[in-house]
């Protein structure tokens, strides 16, 4: 109730509009579950698309010929699918792969 009667007393362009901005203005110590709740609320997804997004990408990639793919590898695959619109240089792939040592025997 007084966190109701906290926000009745202000003006309408002054309430909060979202969960983090409510948040920010959540006296930690005065209304500790209220501050519990509006964390929660701030973080929950809005959606679902995420997570089915990433079953699918999931269901692609692992098919009947890739049954035998390391965890690591498909992880790194899922990634890569789902977030397709991050942008990888070269460059930097070329960086990763030279920095790691390799025992290589040359046979002449």
């Amino acid at each position: 109730m007084l966190w109701k009667e906290k926000w009745s007393q202000e003006k309408s362009e002054n309430l909060p509009k979202t969960a983090i901005s409510s948040l920010e203005k959540c006296d930690k110590t005065f209304f500790p579950n209220i501050y519990i709740l509006l964390k929660l609320l701030a973080v929950l997804p809005v959606s679902v698309a995420t997570v089915e997004r990433s079953f699918s990408s999931l269901r692609r990639l692992k098919t009947y010929l890739r049954n035998t793919t390391s965890e690591s590898r498909l992880n790194g695959l899922a990634l890569l699918s789902i977030h397709r619109d991050i942008k990888i240089r070269d460059e930097e792939v070329f960086d990763k792969f030279a920095s790691v040592p390799r025992n290589l025997d040359f046979v002449l």
